[in-house]
């Protein structure tokens, strides 16, 4: 468990180093601003270490918001770390700004020869929404526009990288236009964008997506919490399967997962199996702010992702 006296802590992110450490990155934000609702417009990039992802020895901040003007000069959101081929970290997050009132998300990358230092690549984000699929900023149809969580990942035939976005599609009724966005890259670089790798499917955004191979299934893990007026709100974690880590996905026959406490988990490796780890949320109606303790999980086709025993 990740807790901090002082700031909340939510979405997380996990590499493992050289030695089998494992680094977590997460958002944080000062618990003096009291209530937690404002502090998503303060968060910047946490940084802190662990032999077994359970105790957790804190560091320097990985990323802050850039000085103005800057297109992420009001906050650093979610992302995901990778290695490339040249032995060098990659920090793909998400930024806002304060001239656009923090409303349009873009995706920017930071670099680390030792997942300490971190240092922005060039001035501008490396990809953004593009309207040929998704929707831009249209207050009739949403509060936001939507291009965040990146999670990058090497093609499996060795063509290039992809990444996941939480996206909208740009048609359909404004509470159901959710997809997982779509980008490849050659070279973590440069970066081309991808029609949507699902259809709309009920939900108003697909939170904090991630793909792993689990007992052999490929499957998408993502959250949410905004649901069409057709679909019953319930289950805020959610997993689909698809033919590869490439997808498509099927999201409208997404199972839910049994976590209600946690929020933005991860699939991360432990052990002989797998586990996800969280944000706690809410405990009696009050916001926690920190991360959870791993919970083992597996795949059964029957139910989708579940609660496993330690050994199993």
């Amino acid at each position: 468990m990740l807790r901090l006296p002082d700031h909340w802590v939510w979405d997380s992110w996990y590499a493992q180093d050289d030695d089998g450490r494992w680094h977590a990155f997460f958002l944080r934000a000062s618990r003096a601003l009291l209530d937690p609702h404002r502090r998503h417009r303060r968060a910047s990039i946490g940084h802190a270490v662990s032999t077994d992802l359970r105790s957790w020895d804190l560091r320097a901040d990985a990323l802050v918001p850039a000085d103005a003007p800057a297109w992420d000069d009001l906050a650093t959101w979610t992302g995901c770390t990778v290695r490339g081929p040249d032995q060098r970290w990659y920090l793909f997050y998400t930024g806002v700004s304060r001239a656009e009132d923090g409303l349009v998300q873009r995706i920017g990358l930071a670099v680390s020869d030792d997942l300490v230092s971190w240092h922005r690549h060039g001035c501008g984000p490396v990809v953004e929404a593009d309207p040929t699929w998704y929707e831009l900023l249209d207050h009739e149809m949403w509060y936001e526009e939507a291009w965040r969580d990146p999670w990058v990942f090497p093609d499996p035939d060795g063509d290039g990288w992809h990444m996941l976005v939480t996206a909208r599609g740009n048609q359909g009724p404004g509470d159901a236009r959710g997809v997982v966005g779509h980008a490849t890259s050659p070279d973590l670089v440069n970066w081309t964008v991808r029609p949507p790798l699902s259809a709309p499917a009920g939900f108003g955004h697909l939170e904090v997506p991630q793909v792993a191979v689990v007992d052999g299934q490929p499957l998408l893990l993502f959250c949410t919490n905004a649901f069409a007026a057709d679909r019953e709100a319930g289950q805020r974690i959610w997993v689909a399967t698809g033919p590869t880590v490439r997808g498509p996905w099927d999201v409208a026959a997404a199972r839910p997962v049994a976590q209600p406490h946690l929020y933005a988990p991860r699939l991360v490796p432990d052990g002989d199996g797998w586990s996800l780890i969280g944000f706690v949320e809410h405990t009696d109606g009050e916001f926690v702010g920190e991360l959870s303790d791993p919970v083992p999980v597996r795949y059964d086709p029957s139910v989708g992702l579940v609660a496993r025993s330690v050994g199993e």
